[in-house]
């Protein structure tokens, strides 16, 4: 059943550069088989044969896929063939026309049938607007709970103990007092902000752990590839909405490095998908759910920024591969209900949608321009220099620190209060720190001296050491297990670093307002507006870690509603843009998809790869007949549990292609058919039409084939079907669930035309085939894993030139496991002389040493000690070489439920290599 065929002798026919669909054969017959032009074609032709067809076997029909949908909604790690999913959507809606235009001919479509037709029309906005009053009403009292835990680190309210800061001094601008700090010596105030810190950020991973381990970190690469196919069982689930809600609050509360708005697509797109499920039209057909799904992401973005323009404009720039004008119009929607409902909440009682959100009345001058470059080339270096660490960051996670998500979380917030709170910039939330810096000087709060020309000097290296600060928190921060999302991060890191610059500038102008360079500035006017450059700087920053650029124009221009100010934001992006461009395409998302080996085609990349298919296809494919193979031998195909699905040949010798079945199906019909009769191992299955069918229409072969021998109708009556039974036992036909039109292609076909095919039509596998005859096959995986090894050996190369030899990036990779095994050995050797001395100190009552499962030797290998969580794969990445694999859906989830290891690498009908 081994196909070893190759493009070898293909060399005189004529390259094709279309991609075709397969009809069945007649058997023996060996002509080539017509093509169409795309599976879409299949979907009419099913639905136009479906008007021969009698009541019982729509019926029947309907049942069979409804139990087919119900068990691929189950398989995890697996992708959506968009292509069959259109199909079943065609033949819904044919149906539904039928059945309405039988009961206007009988006379029976009465009022109830219009309202049910209006319902089933009206649904997706019905659905639309209950997903969006739920996501606003979620954001508003988070925002309200995440403000009070931030504040009560620092002290509280004595006249109502739920209040936080700002309400409990509604009116005043520096503080009142009713509202006072715990104590009135600062060490104990100290003391308390750091316990306050532990115990917030070591109860939000227990409940991420504990509960729903894809509740931790931002879930917008997972949700990427969600929306693009993949399936991630539980990821959406129910659980992980409620753990997601109430950990967020406690994470953002410890004061953690990590921000709220990522992980608020994510909480948005899980409420999406809850309700979505509780209406059988969404519950049935993943196109329509794929819908809702980008409608909730545009509107977790517009809840997060207050900007539900620039969320719709986010789920179509970064979060969507497919985002018709149908789906555009939901998501407006969806981000304007949920953008009205948090709006007429009020949380912060200022008609603010968010805390940082301000307003600019001067203009801006042209000279400033240059600093306005300086702050992009900030931006663009700042992402590609926090992505390259924190991807290191996350790989020594994954190898060393994988049974240590809470006590990782517990430390980071330990040492990031203790850190941060001698630092006035550092210590209050970082969305109060926004505020407070983008703000003019006149007529507003004055924190900490920040407009008092005196106390320039301080704030400049008070800001810039936050600015340091953060970046190195947000690097080690960003992807511990606890909600965790990095624009609020990155744009305070840009908003310290844009209020700095702003200050030097402004500085310069009243040293020297006579220079020329500022002949621009009126007099008794206020020239240079620090806050600004502040607002300028987070959109850079922003824009340098995700890659994205018109949705933060927008998103800004929202935030501050100054028309003024697009054009020096367009300038800031743009060379932001250009700056990261320089280092490597795709933002901290796209990192993270290809550092968690998830197979996805990133729409935005445009691949010269210059080979034909052939390169990267499978040539070894396990294949069935059409006849002659026992029930046995398919269940023991079935049970190597190595294959997703098998090409279907006429015989073993010629390999002409008959068509496709998935794993899914052959195991349902497989089931289907030992519940319904007595069967014999050694019963022959076919997967073939009868040779009385059209082979002309496909369509009704496979689903006439449903009345062949094999399948009792629950309308056949006792005696038939007895003797059906009796005669036919050794007999199964499989017909009915083969896919007689999967989508194939030429081998010379190039590579990049094939890519293109996986995002545009989206097949889970493209046959590859030669007058007929099956070549291989190939999946997206097995594109990513030829277009990672081309980079890489391109990679190599590059770095042998420029090192004199061909070893320079594996050695800089063989470094970096040196240094992270050290690393790794110093932190044990820590931890275990800590254990010790608590040891000692509690009369041996409490063992850290026990409860850390630190080994009682001497550290001196270091990497003995660490924890093996499997094998990976290196993938090129910007920086170095980076860890990943390539996931394939036949992959088991460890205990953790967040960390993929330990995966097979079984293509689809191939053997494991």
């Amino acid at each position: 059943m081994m196909s070893r065929g190759g493009p070898g002798a293909m060399n005189s026919q004529t390259r094709s550069t279309s991609f075709s669909t397969s009809v069945p054969q007649i058997p023996n017959q060996r002509a080539r088989r017509p093509s169409v032009s795309s599976r879409f074609s299949y979907a009419v032709s099913i639905a136009e044969q479906g008007e021969a067809q009698t009541a019982q076997g729509v019926a029947a029909q309907h049942q069979i896929e409804e139990e087919l949908a119900q068990i691929k909604r189950y398989e995890d790690f697996t992708t959506i063939d968009w292509v069959q999913d259109a199909a079943r959507e065609q033949l819904r809606r044919k149906a539904r026309r039928k059945r309405n235009a039988g009961l206007w001919d009988a006379g029976r479509f009465d009022w109830r049938h219009r309202i049910r037709e209006s319902y089933d029309a009206a649904q997706g906005w019905i659905v639309v607007t209950i997903i969006g009053a739920a996501i606003g009403v979620n954001a508003a009292f988070l925002n309200i709970i995440t403000e009070w835990l931030a504040d009560i680190k620092l002290g509280h309210c004595k006249t109502a103990f739920y209040l936080n800061e700002n309400f409990c001094c509604w009116g005043e601008d520096n503080g009142c007092d009713d509202w006072q700090e715990w104590t009135r010596f600062s060490p104990v105030n100290y003391l308390i902000y750091i316990l306050y810190a532990i115990l917030f950020a070591c109860t939000s991973a227990t409940l991420v752990r504990s509960y729903a381990p894809y509740a931790a970190g931002s879930g917008i690469s997972e949700i990427k590839c969600i929306i693009a196919g993949f399936v991630m069982k539980g990821f959406l689930g129910f659980w992980t909405l409620v753990i997601k809600s109430l950990a967020l609050p406690l994470a953002i509360g410890s004061g953690l490095s990590v921000g709220k708005e990522g992980p608020s697509v994510h909480y948005a797109v899980c409420t999406g998908n809850v309700i979505s499920r509780l209406f059988a039209k969404y519950r049935r057909n993943a196109s329509k759910t794929r819908e809702i799904l980008s409608a909730c992401a545009a509107a977790g973005v517009a809840v997060a920024f207050g900007s539900p323009i620039g969320g719709v404009l986010f789920s179509l720039e970064e979060m969507s591969s497919y985002f018709p004008l149908k789906t555009m119009w939901r998501s407006y929607f969806c981000a304007l209900v949920a953008t009205a409902v948090l709006s007429a909440m009020n949380p912060f009682r200022t008609g603010q949608l968010v805390m940082f959100q301000v307003h600019y009345d001067r203009s801006w001058h042209f000279f400033e321009i240059l600093f306005f470059i300086l702050l992009g080339i900030f931006g663009g270096l700042y992402g590609a220099f926090v992505m390259k660490w924190n991807l290191r960051v996350q790989a020594f996670r994954k190898k060393y620190l994988t049974n240590y998500a809470i006590l990782e979380a517990t430390l980071l917030a330990a040492a990031t209060a203790i850190v941060c709170y001698p630092n006035s910039f550092l210590r209050i939330d970082m969305t109060e720190s926004m505020e407070i810096l983008f703000l003019e000087c006149e007529g507003a709060e004055d924190y900490h001296g920040l407009c008092e020309r005196d106390h320039r000097f301080r704030n400049v290296v008070s800001l810039l050491l936050a600015t340091v600060i953060r970046i190195f928190f947000v690097i080690i921060s960003y992807g511990c297990k606890v909600p965790a999302g990095i624009f609020v991060p990155s744009m305070a890191i840009g908003a310290s670093f844009g209020r700095s610059v702003g200050i030097i500038v402004q500085a310069l102008h009243e040293a020297n307002p006579q220079s020329p360079f500022f002949a621009a500035c009126l007099p008794d006017v206020p020239c240079i507006t620090p806050g600004t450059y502040a607002f300028l700087g987070a959109a850079a920053a922003l824009s340098g870690i995700m890659h994205i650029t018109v949705s933060v124009v927008v998103i800004m221009f929202e935030l501050t509603g100054a028309l003024t100010y697009i054009l020096p934001t367009m300038i800031v992006v743009g060379v932001t843009k250009a700056v990261s461009e320089l280092f490597g395409k795709g933002g901290i998302a796209d990192r993270m998809i290809w550092f968690s080996g998830f197979p996805f085609l990133d729409n935005k990349e445009d691949h010269n790869l210059g080979v034909p298919v052939s390169h990267a296809m499978i040539k070894d494919v396990t294949s069935i007949p059409t006849h002659g193979m026992t029930l046995q031998q398919i269940e023991a195909l079935l049970a190597k549990d190595n294959y997703q699905g098998f090409p279907i040949v006429e015989d073993e010798h010629s390999k002409i292609l008959a068509g496709y079945i998935g794993r899914t199906e052959l195991r349902y019909a497989v089931d289907r058919a030992k519940r319904e009769r007595t069967l014999s191992p050694q019963a022959k299955c076919t997967f073939a039409p009868p040779p009385s069918a059209d082979i002309t229409t496909p369509g009704l072969a496979r689903m006439d084939s449903f009345n062949t021998i094999g399948f009792a109708e629950p309308s056949t009556n006792a005696s038939a079907s007895s003797s059906s039974s009796s005669s036919t036992s050794n007999f199964i036909n499989f017909s009915r669930y083969v896919d007689t039109t999967p989508v194939s292609a030429h081998p010379r076909l190039p590579l990049e035309t094939v890519m293109e095919l996986f995002r545009k039509i989206g097949p889970r596998v493209i046959l590859i085939e030669y007058h007929g005859k099956l070549m291989g096959l190939v999946t997206v995986k097995d594109c990513l894993k030829y277009q990672f090894k081309v980079e890489a050996m391109e990679e190599d190369a590059n770095n042998g030139q420029h090192s004199g030899h061909g070893q320079g990036n594996g050695a800089e990779q063989q470094s970096n496991i040196s240094n992270d095994e050290r690393l790794w050995e110093l932190m044990q050797r820590v931890a275990a002389w800590v254990s010790d001395k608590v040891s000692i100190a509690s009369g041996e009552r409490i063992r850290l040493r026990d409860s850390l499962d630190l080994p009682r030797e001497t550290l001196a290998g270091g990497a003995g000690a660490r924890v093996d969580s499997g094998t990976i794969r290196t993938v090129r990445s910007q920086g170095g070489g980076r860890e990943a694999q390539i996931l394939d859906g036949t992959e088991d989830e460890d205990e953790d439920g967040v960390e993929l290891e330990n995966r097979q690498t079984y293509p689809h009908g191939s053997t494991s290599r």
